[in-house]
């Protein structure tokens, strides 16, 4: 029997590689299954804990890890915080696998470091196209879903009485950017809200990643709701 850990690559150097991490091998099964038969995708490991996931990402750098949360020995959480913070796997990105009941981990996920969510019963097209998103470098944040979690979670904390290292440092414009990728707007709506091209908009965006120290879009949104400089809507 193949060793599911070590799966060899026989794809383009095109394709997205991507690592699987469920503790139901089934689960895992089939993810495998329609990446492998989908052209551009390419499986290079397989973990069933989080202590494996994050061992095999080590070694295999995908590009993108889709994280179950609930795993033995080490949580989908744990490992994407160590994935993430890892100077080593900078570059990997994470994409957590969730149901509903499951909001509040899905929010620290993300806080740790992830790059978005999916929802385990979606189809396999939004699989594909959201892994597509993470692996281009993009946050996979469904905007209702997203502002829902965070309305959920910051509700239970007050925001931070100081701004972040760098928040200071943001000029107004980057300010209302932030503002408007916190609501959950793409950078196309931004750039037609603020009356801007979309270039100009993605020049904004990477300055507040690099004066805010974040890793990517979601780091962005939870900044500005932690901080207080966006507060939930009311439901």
């Amino acid at each position: 029997m193949n060793d599911p850990s070590a799966v060899p690559d026989q794809r383009s150097s095109s394709d997205v590689r991507v690592l699987l991490a469920d503790d139901h091998p089934l689960m895992r099964e089939s993810f495998r299954a329609l990446l492998d038969a989908s052209p551009g995708f390419a499986t290079v490991g397989e973990a069933g804990t989080g202590a494996e996931a994050v061992r095999l990402a080590r070694r295999h750098l995908p590009d993108v890890v889709l994280m179950d949360v609930r795993m033995p020995e080490m949580d989908g959480i744990e490992a994407t915080r160590q994935i993430c913070a890892g100077p080593e796997t900078a570059s990997v990105r994470v994409l957590i696998l969730t149901t509903f009941d499951l909001d509040e981990y899905v929010y620290a996920a993300l806080r740790a470091g992830a790059s978005g969510f999916l929802v385990k019963d979606g189809t396999a097209a939004e699989l594909l196209a959201g892994i597509r998103v993470v692996a281009a470098g993009e946050a996979l944040l469904a905007p209702r879903i997203t502002q829902r979690l965070i309305a959920a979670f910051t509700r239970q904390t007050r925001p931070s009485t100081g701004p972040p290292p760098g928040l200071e440092a943001i000029t107004e414009r980057e300010r209302e950017v932030l503002v408007l990728i916190a609501r959950g707007l793409s950078n196309t709506e931004i750039a037609q809200h603020l009356h801007v091209t979309v270039g100009t908009v993605k020049t904004h965006i990477g300055r507040l990643l690099s004066k805010l120290a974040a890793r990517d879009r979601a780091q962005l949104v939870i900044a500005a709701y932690e901080t207080g400089l966006v507060t939930p809507e009311p439901r």
